[in-house]
């Protein structure tokens, strides 16, 4: 009888199993580490693959995105005069125009906000050089306001957005807010949501039902759209990795200040944004506004100009698009590689690319942050320094809050802004958005900001990592032996 009553407990683990090993677009690596949780967990492996395992988001929403991807019209790069790109960054704007077909682009104004006091000895708490001009962008819009942001806090800067949005609604502009259910939560859940929507802005929380088997989430519940996009008129764009909220961001406000980046863009990129959040938004609502991406007036044109391309990536982008870009940003660098990641998660192909820097003559560095909110990503980072370490690439922790930018520049010519992470999440389960800038002024800019984070950070050196105690590298080794399924 016991052998019979096994039995079906047998039969769920092969299946799922089965379905570890065949589920499309999951590394080597991902497989084996997803088998050995399954077999060696008797039941609470399976769970663990039900609830972490799977990355859907729902049939019908992918058919939705897919569709609208489909229908909505790219910004036609065409009608834009040739763009003149190093050579040794060609294939990388190649490889990013695979993942949306959007080109890269002449003519754009690309101007720094963020934190301008985050390398100092006393960072300020203000970020108003980023949300001030938002915000005044937002004021001064006369056709619409498009907003996506992971987390929106009902804080000083949250509020700041919030009102401007509000009063651009009241007299007129057509605001859409695209918020993503989880990382908004208690916004969505208090009286600023309601005062835009009695404002008259369109509002969307997203994610907010991932697939169910009666009242449980299957899959990974942790599915996020994890983009920081603003587009204004159509003609200027926002991006970077500044969430609507305060530097203090009181609800982690141990880790604070929040150290952030935000590129303020005019020109034909900011078309570019308008697709990848038009995309979204209309897979979300139906709303027909497949077209406006490509609406007259032409975008102004700024001569001399950067030269620029978006690009978005998600559960539903084919392949590993975003590892893809980060490795292929990584080859391409032949004299200097400056990084700054707050969630170090890598994969393979990623700490490859970065452990072979070095050896190919480059100059490669990366600042982490020296206190990190999140206690499996710390230690799954710290698991990775001797082999970068080992292998000449020079790891600094920054000690002054949460270095949140995510940024890489490459030979002092190319920069790499955007939403996204070097982590697994950012890589394969999150909806994200990246900036890639050829121009040698917007990245000196980029890397001065950088340079400032490097200055104020400690250096990580190979006998301290040697000498830490076996039981803290036990610790770090097994968490980083589960990267894979986390």
């Amino acid at each position: 009888m016991q052998g019979l009553s096994g039995l079906p407990l047998f039969v769920v683990h092969l299946i799922a199993v089965a379905r570890a090993i065949t589920r499309a677009n999951r590394t080597p690596a991902a497989r084996v580490a997803w088998v050995a949780v399954i077999m060696l967990l008797p039941l609470l492996g399976v769970i663990a693959y039900l609830f972490l395992g799977e990355t859907s988001i729902g049939r019908r929403r992918t058919r939705r995105l897919r569709k609208a991807e489909d229908r909505t019209v790219r910004p036609d790069d065409a009608a834009y005069a040739p763009v003149t790109i190093e050579p040794e960054a060609v294939a990388q704007f190649e490889l990013c125009r695979t993942i949306n077909g959007l080109r890269p682009v002449a003519g754009n104004r690309i101007l720094l906000l963020g934190d301008p006091d985050a390398s100092s000895d006393q960072p300020t708490l203000d970020s108003d050089s980023a949300i001030e001009t938002l915000a005044r962008d937002i004021e001064q819009a006369t056709e619409h306001v498009h907003i996506g942001f992971y987390i929106w806090l009902d804080d000083n800067n949250g509020g700041k957005i919030a009102d401007a949005v509000a009063d651009a609604a009241r007299r007129g502009v057509r605001c859409r807010v695209m918020v993503d259910a989880l990382g908004s939560r208690a916004f969505i859940r208090g009286p600023r949501w309601r005062q835009l929507r009695e404002a008259g802005v369109a509002l969307v929380a997203t994610l907010n039902d991932i697939p169910r088997l009666g009242h449980l989430a299957v899959g990974r519940v942790d599915l996020r759209n994890h983009r920081k996009i603003v587009i204004i008129d159509n003609r200027i764009a926002y991006c970077g990795s500044q969430n609507c909220a305060d530097p203090a961001f009181r609800i982690k406000a141990k880790y604070a200040p929040w150290v952030d980046i935000f590129l303020r863009c005019e020109g034909p990129v900011a078309r570019q944004a308008q697709y990848l959040f038009l995309c979204t938004w209309i897979a979300e609502t139906g709303e027909p506004l497949e077209g406006l991406a490509t609406a007259k007036p032409e975008p102004e044109r700024f001569e001399p100009g950067s030269v620029a391309q978006m690009y978005g990536t998600g559960p539903t982008t084919p392949g590993n698009a975003m590892s893809e870009s980060f490795v292929g940003a990584i080859y391409s660098a032949r004299k200097e590689l400056l990084i700054t990641t707050p969630y170090f998660v890598p994969d393979e192909a990623v700490l490859r690319a970065l452990c072979a820097a070095p050896r190919r003559g480059v100059e490669t560095t990366i600042i982490f942050p020296e206190r990190n909110d999140s206690w499996l990503v710390e230690n799954t980072s710290r698991s990775c320094y001797a082999d970068l370490i080992s292998n000449g690439v020079g790891v600094h922790e920054y000690p002054l809050g949460l270095l949140h930018t995510k940024s890489m520049t490459i030979d002092g010519k190319i920069a790499l802004v955007g939403s996204a992470n070097m982590d697994r999440r950012s890589m394969q389960l999150n909806f994200e958005n990246n900036l890639l800038v050829a121009d040698e002024d917007v990245t000196a800019e980029v890397r001065a900001r950088q340079q400032g984070y490097l200055a104020v950070s400690r250096p990580v050196a190979l006998d301290t990592v040697r000498a830490w105690p076996f039981h803290r590298r036990l610790v770090q080794n097994a968490v980083g032996m589960m990267a894979p399924v986390l």
